[in-house]
């Protein structure tokens, strides 16, 4: 395995004007770690992922995948954004989106043959479980078919990091369970770094080994055991904060925080 962390962060401040996201960020994510990111709406989660895309510059600090500055379109990156659902009308096949992360980030010629091209989509998308309707219109699927082929497509260069931004929204409780077994078995068969945007911790916790905690323009880093805690998130806060287990699932409570740890409590909550 590389000595060389799958992404590392010096000193890294993300500020937009007097607002100061998040500030004297020191991590190293190592091959095959598998980091959650968690913190209430407007902390700098995404941005953080888009810092790493080479989308977003940092405001000071230093940032490098592989052991590289970063840079749009690289290969070493898998990334599944955020669900949008396509328009019913996309002129696209599942099986088409999948092929995108292989070379649809260059003109020119593809970089495998047709054949090879080919046979290694259709590897992808038999790993993701899509082979029933990788043939179909991507526009007519459901949300959690389209999530899979975008997991298919993150993992076509076998990259060395893998970004997910909430990945799990609006797939039910069973779908999430698969797509968080997708994930780890990646991470298991490659080595991949996993850095994990989520709103809720819960379905992928077993697999996590760290987690890294934004708020209030402050951050904590640290195994689940040691983060997740009413004492550090309270200081966190600057607020009483409660966290507690419930039948398995982690859950946290305070009256300004958005939950993004806990366990679905309405029909709505458990597909959305």
């Amino acid at each position: 395995m590389s000595a060389v962390p799958a992404a590392s962060f010096r000193d890294a401040e993300l500020a937009f004007g007097h607002r100061t996201l998040w500030s004297g960020l020191n991590l190293e994510i190592e091959p095959g770690e598998y980091v959650a990111v968690l913190g209430g709406n407007g902390t700098g989660k995404t941005s953080l992922l888009r810092v790493l895309l080479g989308l977003q510059p940092l405001s000071s600090g230093t940032v490098h995948v592989a052991g590289q500055a970063v840079r749009r379109g690289s290969a070493e990156i898998g990334y599944v954004p955020q669900q949008r659902a396509f328009d019913d009308r996309t002129p696209l096949r599942g099986r088409d989106l999948v092929g995108l992360g292989i070379d649809g980030h260059r003109w020119g010629p593809r970089i495998l043959g047709r054949k090879a091209h080919r046979e290694r989509v259709n590897t992808l998308v038999e790993r993701v479980g899509a082979l029933e309707y990788a043939d179909a219109p991507i526009g007519q699927l459901s949300g959690g078919e389209q999530q899979r082929l975008r997991v298919a497509q993150a993992l076509a260069m076998d990259p060395s990091l893998l970004l997910f931004d909430e990945a799990l929204l609006s797939l039910d409780l069973h779908r999430q369970s698969q797509l968080a077994q997708l994930v780890a078995e990646q991470r298991d068969r490659t080595g991949a770094a996993v850095f994990f945007v989520t709103h809720d911790v819960n379905p992928i916790i077993d697999d996590v080994d760290r987690v890294l905690y934004l708020a209030n323009g402050s951050f904590r880093v640290g195994t689940p055991a040691e983060v997740l805690r009413s004492d550090v998130l309270s200081e966190l806060y600057g607020a009483r904060v409660e966290v507690m287990n419930v039948a398995g699932r982690v859950l946290v409570v305070g009256a300004e925080i958005v939950d993004h740890c806990h366990p679905p409590t309405t029909p709505e909550e458990v597909t959305r």
